[in-house]
């Protein structure tokens, strides 16, 4: 995090600490989570009911014109941005209820709102670059690029030409992707002095997340340059640390400074799931089943300090310099590594983490991880349904699930 924003948010904290909740003037009731005692685990039959209830938020939550949330600052704990980035918030939060309408069970209510989601991200405007050291609206690429590569092969996309501005609108993401693509070959949503037309900052995770996608359309034979996947995949390797952690974003000497070192496994947690899950996706044989399985167990053995910092809202400021935007990210991509497990051991650890994602959720469905601003609970709920949908599929035990590095 560049210092003058670390400073901003900080003053802005220290000032005034109204919720965005009581700010817009959302009701108590529906900004409470149930308040059920946490279960250690949660079976597959019982996550229908509270996934119900998050797809129905978002059903509930959408405009007529199809999309979500709002591009207004909506909590003075966010000022200090580029106007530019809070429309880019709303339109990266969109993707992720893309993915997550995609992935709920099929029903002409969720088809519906899928298709209507799909229309207002294909014909929205690009978000653009808001300052000098304000990127936010690769955040909009990043997840704008996943969420359409991911539905380009839905058939509930092939008839009225849906297909087709699908794949128009990800090139044009992609567009923003390679112009933004740092020199050092990654993605961040920041950047930092001398501040050029190419960014200078890049994260592992910003990286990690889009790089299947990459190489998805790539093999689509969208016109994706090899030589953008290949700098992508140098920079993710290069933030691997000894012990399954990942630097959060690359330094010429990678170091871990004192105890709670964001760079430890401890505050790694939001970083290591996914990208683990994306060399795997690549076929990177460095990352075996055991190397995935290390990091789900090290995730459920120190997660807590996800929950230690979920909601508060001042970023980085939880032990090992955790922050509370990590929480569902971080859950959602442990859902993924998961999946990468062989089939029988699948459902042990997602009945682990069920627990965790449900324990969330306000009484009309919805979450939220950070503030409680329409774009981040827009992107909280869209992830704790995607997460909770990781596991529903029923795993064929007598089919060994393939190992990671043999994709």
């Amino acid at each position: 995090m560049t210092a003058p924003l670390q400073t901003r948010r900080r003053c802005v904290a220290g000032l005034l600490s109204l919720s965005a909740g009581a700010w817009m003037g959302v009701a108590p009731a529906q900004a409470q989570a149930t308040g059920q005692a946490v279960a250690p685990q949660m079976a597959r039959e019982d996550v229908h009911a509270p996934l119900e209830r998050a797809i129905g938020w978002l059903r509930g939550a959408q405009h007529d014109d199809g999309s979500f949330g709002t591009s207004a600052p909506e909590s003075v704990l966010e000022l200090g941005f580029a106007l530019d980035s809070y429309y880019a918030w709303q339109v990266a939060a969109h993707g992720l209820a893309c993915m997550a309408l995609a992935a709920a069970p099929k029903s002409e209510a969720n088809d519906d709102a899928l298709l209507r989601a799909v229309d207002w991200l294909c014909s929205t405007e690009i978000p653009r670059r808001g300052s000098d050291w304000d990127t936010d609206h690769t955040w909009s690429a990043l997840y704008g690029f996943v969420s359409l590569v991911e539905l380009s092969g839905d058939e509930r996309l092939a008839p009225d030409g849906r297909a087709q501005r699908v794949r128009k609108r990800a090139l044009e993401f992609y567009e923003v992707l390679e112009r933004q693509q740092a020199v050092s070959g990654g993605w961040a949503y920041y950047d930092g002095p001398p501040y050029m037309r190419q960014p200078t900052w890049a994260t592992s995770f910003c990286t990690a997340l889009v790089l299947p996608s990459l190489v998805a359309a790539h093999d689509l034979g969208w016109p994706i340059e090899q030589r953008v996947i290949d700098r992508a995949v140098r920079y993710l390797k290069l933030c691997e640390l000894p012990g399954g952690a990942y630097s959060y974003s690359l330094a010429p000497v990678a170091r871990i400074s004192g105890v709670e070192s964001i760079n430890r496994i401890e505050g790694s947690l939001g970083r290591t799931q996914v990208a683990n899950w994306a060399r795997v996706q690549i076929g990177d044989p460095k990352v075996t089943v055991d190397v995935v399985r290390r990091g789900v167990e090290d995730f459920f053995r120190h997660r807590g300090f996800l929950d230690q910092v979920r909601t508060r809202p001042i970023p980085h400021e939880g032990f090992h310099q955790n922050a509370g935007y990590f929480y569902f990210f971080g859950h959602y991509y442990q859902a993924l590594a998961i999946d990468l497990l062989p089939a029988s051991e699948r459902e042990f650890y997602h009945a682990r983490l069920r627990p965790h994602l449900v324990k969330t959720q306000y009484k009309n469905g919805g979450t939220s991880d950070f503030l409680n601003t329409t774009y981040m609970i827009t992107a909280s709920t869209s992830f704790l349904a995607l997460a909770l949908s990781a596991g529903l599929t029923e795993p064929d035990a007598a089919e060994p699930s393939p190992a990671p590095g043999d994709r």
